[in-house]
């Protein structure tokens, strides 16, 4: 038994963590309960009807995201293999502009995926774009002022270090020399034994 230094405080929960359980299953109360409640009015067979109709809703939403994110990336690359080879100049700073909320896009159609009412009412919100354009600022500004907040050394810092747009002194440009001369033998090493079980 000791009786030396206090155990250590353990670390406290986020209110996040403790509440995100909570917040779940009161999410999924109220996709059934709604289930139930349209059941009740339309039949169980419109209710299958609409999940599946979503369904497929939500699959050809995040096909069509998917398509716009592979060609504007497919254009991006393009025009920086044109600036690098001297081809011209790079194109104009709108013609990715398209693409910004293609990740909210691609999130409303997980939600019409998936079963329930409540989240294809929110994955429907997505899909509407004055709606989806102010969410997405509105989730940039709040990312960005998360990450310029984050202490020094924390997963923040790290994130802001991989994310450098131009160089402002922390590249160093260089270039690897190799000299094609051959290294000397040692002069201890002769042919090696064979390698025995």
């Amino acid at each position: 038994m000791t009786t030396g230094a206090p155990t250590p405080l353990a670390r406290r929960r986020s209110r996040a963590r403790t509440l995100a359980p909570l917040g779940i299953a009161a999410w999924l109360v109220l996709e059934i309960w709604l289930l139930t409640l349209v059941a009740g009015q339309a039949g169980g067979l419109a209710v299958v009807a609409l999940l599946l109709g979503t369904g497929v809703l939500g699959a050809a939403v995040i096909k069509r995201a998917g398509r716009r994110a592979f060609t504007t990336l497919t254009e991006t690359l393009q025009r920086q293999q044109a600036a690098a080879a001297g081809a011209g100049a790079a194109g104009s700073p709108a013609a990715g502009r398209g693409s910004e909320s293609n990740g909210l896009l691609m999130l409303g159609g997980l939600l019409l995926m998936l079963p329930g009412l409540a989240s294809d009412a929110v994955g429907l919100l997505l899909l509407v774009p004055p709606l989806r354009t102010a969410l997405g600022g509105y989730v940039e500004r709040s990312l960005d002022r998360r990450m310029r907040a984050a202490a020094p050394g924390s997963f923040g810092d790290a994130f802001q270090q991989a994310r450098i747009h131009r160089p402002d002194g922390k590249v160093v440009p260089g270039e690897v020399v190799r000299e094609d001369t051959p290294a000397e033998p040692r002069p201890d090493e002769g042919p090696r034994p064979p390698l025995t079980p």
